[in-house]
């Protein structure tokens, strides 16, 4: 079983990661999520970059936008047509997402945000 973990919200994070780990859950990560789960807590998790074979870009705005990750998640696992078709590309399934959005409408409705801010905060 593979899962992907990105979250914004880092509360908890690392026991949650630990729990998936021991049920032998394979777990990709990105940017601040891994550097937390893999440095911080010890935990075993690899970066969505070796998944996809591309490097996050754009000041890691663009990481988890490829048909390696959602191809994964997409794919219907009852329809052989697309299990042979993630096989013939290359593509493992992924069975979980762990996310949690920035804080957008929080940001948005602050007094005086800055349209940089509120742009920072779209996920």
């Amino acid at each position: 079983m593979k899962a992907l973990v990105s979250v914004y919200d880092k509360s908890g994070i690392a026991e949650f990661a630990r729990a998936l780990h021991g049920a032998g859950v394979e777990m990709y990560s990105t940017g601040g999520t891994y550097d937390l789960l893999s440095k911080d807590a010890g935990v075993p998790v690899r970066k969505v970059s070796d998944l996809v074979g591309f490097p996050e870009i754009l000041e890691g705005r663009v990481k988890t936008l490829h048909p390696r990750v959602h191809g994964g998640l997409l794919a219907r696992r009852d329809r052989p047509e697309h299990m042979a078709e993630l096989e013939r590309e290359g593509i493992d399934t992924i069975d979980m997402v762990v996310v949690n959005l920035y804080p957008f409408v929080e940001t948005v409705r602050r007094a005086g945000v800055a349209r940089d801010d509120a742009l920072e905060n779209i996920d």
